[in-house]
């Protein structure tokens, strides 16, 4: 195993790291440790593709490795927020039921389909011999989720650690609200790149039938050869 696929490993056994410190409350600062562990872990997405590209180490492992690397780190992340409401924030996914939870919960959703559609289309090529590589709406999508992610793993500390205002606290969670839903658009667009432009994947091979037509003339005439000897 070369060195980029080992840096994509590393960024799948972060994930446990990060939800242990998130959680841990009794930890001092632990959910600023959580972030610097959640940022270094998004980090390694750009680090292994760099050093691949560069040392001609690009191998159809990693093409495989290195999006199911980034799913898992978003998927269980997304999960946690859901799960671990951002207390004393105005959180997407807070504790207490309203439309802005509702809307982050749906959104969530529409991310984790995504991700279980792409994955499975995914196995489908493997099947056929047929690697699908992240393109650049895919990247982008990435970006922005690990942009809003870090957001929340940050504004979570600072609403554990810090009394803000009102006012600051608005304006950190109307803007990673935006953050979310831009996430969500470039998800669902993602989503239907990939199925346009693979979607030969999913065609099956026509089989060959068996014509029976054709081979009827040569033995009828070699009956009747054989009548008139």
């Amino acid at each position: 195993m070369n060195l980029p696929n080992k840096i994509t490993l590393i960024r799948i056994f972060l994930i446990p790291v990060v939800i242990f410190f998130f959680m841990a409350d009794f930890i001092p600062y632990g959910k600023l440790v959580a972030f610097i562990i959640y940022v270094l872990a998004a980090c390694t997405d750009f680090v292994d593709g760099m050093i691949a590209r560069r040392t001609n180490q690009v191998t159809d492992l990693g093409k495989l490795l290195d999006p199911i690397a980034d799913k898992c780190l978003v998927m269980a992340t997304l999960i946690l927020l859901i799960s671990w409401p951002i207390n004393g924030g105005l959180p997407i996914m807070g504790s207490t039921p309203n439309y802005v939870g509702i809307i982050g919960i749906i959104g969530v959703i529409i991310i984790l389909a995504r991700e279980f559609i792409i994955s499975a289309l995914r196995q489908i090529a493997a099947a056929k011999n047929f690697v699908m590589k992240a393109d650049k709406v895919g990247k982008l999508k990435t970006v922005f989720q690990d942009i809003t992610i870090g957001g929340y793993i940050l504004y979570a500390f600072l609403v554990s650690e810090f009394t803000l205002g009102i006012t600051i606290n608005a304006v950190i969670a109307i803007s990673l609200f935006v953050l979310f839903c831009i996430s969500v658009l470039l998800t669902v667009y993602s989503g239907v790149n990939y199925l346009v432009k693979n979607k030969n994947v999913l065609r099956e091979k026509k089989k060959m039938t068996k014509v029976e037509g054709p081979l009827e003339k040569p033995i009828q005439k070699l009956e009747m050869e054989e009548d008139k000897k």
